[in-house]
């Protein structure tokens, strides 16, 4: 798995398939351990991750690892990505940078077989959503919902969350982002301690 990972980076590093490419200083595939069970997917790389090259480096970077103590997870311990690799100036995807991006996030949770797939915001929520043949209507519907989807190779959980940054930018927000990741700090001891 280690050598289909690098060459998936190799990949997303090299890729020209859009425009983003072009005001990227770093295409992000994403970090964590590769045998991590849980796998947080955002948006994509705003400013401060495109200067570092790490997801969740900047101010909703900081807000995640809080929520990630309030479910009593180690963010060293998770594997964290992105739908979109490169640079998004205005986080902003088009249907079309998703499509794109998109295979490569499919490759990602085929290579690692995360058991938790925890999708933060409305992008990467719609985008697994559609992925695992699950109905998407909204975030205010879905958020904190975790939704179990099996196929002949594979059995995972999808989670719906907030984005970090809605509440920086709607303070209210972070009340309900606090109780949803507190709830599936709670479910996540039942859910990893299944075996299948």
């Amino acid at each position: 798995m280690e050598e289909e990972y690098r060459q998936l980076k190799l990949e997303v590093e090299n890729c020209r398939k859009c425009d983003l490419w072009k005001r990227s200083k770093h295409h992000i595939l994403g970090e964590g351990p590769l045998n991590s069970r849980i796998m947080l997917v955002g948006l994509g790389p705003g400013y401060h991750e495109n200067i570092e090259g790490r997801p969740f480096v900047g101010a909703a970077g900081k807000l995640l690892n809080n929520l990630l103590t309030l479910a009593g997870l180690e963010r060293g311990k998770l594997y964290i990505t992105n739908v979109i690799k490169c640079y998004l100036p205005d986080n902003k995807a088009t249907d079309e940078q998703v499509k794109t991006c998109g295979q490569y996030l499919d490759r990602q949770i085929g290579l690692l077989k995360p058991k938790v797939v925890i999708a933060l915001g409305s992008v990467a929520t719609k985008y697994l959503f559609e992925k695992h043949g699950l109905q998407y209507t909204s975030m205010d519907k879905l958020h904190g919902r975790i939704l179990k989807v099996e196929s002949l190779t594979y059995s995972r959980f999808i989670v719906a969350m907030y984005h970090p940054a809605s509440a920086l930018y709607n303070p209210s927000a972070r009340e309900v982002l606090e109780k949803d990741w507190k709830k599936l700090g709670e479910a996540l001891l039942e859910i990893l301690a299944e075996s299948f």
